[in-house]
């Protein structure tokens, strides 16, 4: 019983993570229905920004929290920055273009950024330093440590402002109504360029808002760290139903909640033929299933068709 709970608790840690950037996934599909699949480099961007903050301010002598704050504000600007670049530069001039010219722009995206991260920050893996007190807490057999508890609590407060935003502001109407119909909306006094650009420029921060988190959690960050947490993040918002805010926060919770009980009882189940380093496999599994059984995710999508 101990070990299930201690892997719920990773599960749960984890699924947070791939929750916070499914988040950017699905929004950008149901604004302008694009696979962004640069979106987890700019979770690594973060990471590294972040960490090249904290290195920096090292010998300050300023509390491990603030630099943790200090370090995650700079991440987000940023990642902010970088995403509305983006968006600007290599997604808007093919928005009218058929649908597989942006699909391979995004995947060249990725590569890119990854290469001038490695050019930039070389590619050795570098150690995240300890910034909060990470003394475990014991919960029903299981530990726990301040940094876990953090990304549990941040990742809801995140997913209750973001539903805010989008269902009791005027930008969330704007976005809502870009979903169903950018050219109406437009003829409404909708700006669907302001709002697109938004969008990126949300689901940037919480990239990199999930970059902190992965780098504090798992001590360590280097120009490839993003690329899995990118591609489980896509399959849990697909889990989910991609285009449905609350199907992506579903899918990446249950998408960690899986792999970890996988990672925690594989090796019974194969008698030690496969550990836990084969934990992979089970998001991929999981992306198979959906994709073959239910295509709209579990709770569907939501995105309006266009006219």
């Amino acid at each position: 019983m101990d070990i299930f709970i201690q892997q719920l608790i990773n599960g749960l840690v984890l699924g947070s993570m791939y929750a916070l950037v499914a988040l950017g996934y699905t929004m950008v599909y149901g604004i302008i229905n694009l696979i962004n699949f640069a979106h987890g480099e700019v979770l690594m961007v973060g990471a590294l920004v972040s960490w090249t903050v904290v290195t920096l301010l090292a010998d300050s002598g300023l509390p491990g929290w603030v630099l943790l704050s200090i370090s995650l504000v700079a991440a987000m600007l940023v990642c902010m920055g970088l995403n509305f670049a983006i968006e600007k530069l290599a997604y808007r001039p093919l928005r009218n273009a058929p649908r597989l010219a942006p699909l391979i722009t995004a995947m060249g995206m990725s590569l890119l950024l990854q290469t001038l991260a490695m050019i930039l920050w070389k590619p050795d893996y570098k150690p995240f330093p300890i910034l909060l007190p990470d003394e475990p807490y014991e919960f029903m057999g299981a530990t726990i440590n301040l940094v876990q508890i953090l990304i549990l609590v941040v990742t809801a407060l995140t997913l209750a402002g973001l539903m805010a935003l989008i269902h009791g502001t005027q930008l969330g109407r704007a976005m809502r109504a870009t979903a169903e119909n950018p050219r109406v909306a437009q003829l409404m006094g909708v700006r669907p360029d302001r709002v697109i650009s938004a969008t990126f420029i949300i689901g940037a921060a919480l990239a990199a808002l999930a970059g902190v988190m992965w780098a504090a959690n798992y001590g360590s960050v280097q120009h490839t760290m993003g690329f899995l947490p990118g591609l489980k993040a896509f399959t849990a918002a697909v889990f989910g139903g991609i285009g449905n805010l609350g199907g992506a926060m579903v899918g990446g919770i249950l998408l960690g909640v899986i792999e970890a009980m996988g990672a925690g009882y594989i090796g019974d189940l194969t008698g030690g033929v496969l550990g836990s380093h084969y934990q992979d496999i089970f998001a991929f599994t999981v992306l198979i299933l959906v994709l073959t059984l239910r295509p709209q995710g579990l709770l569907g999508e939501r995105v309006a068709d266009r006219a």
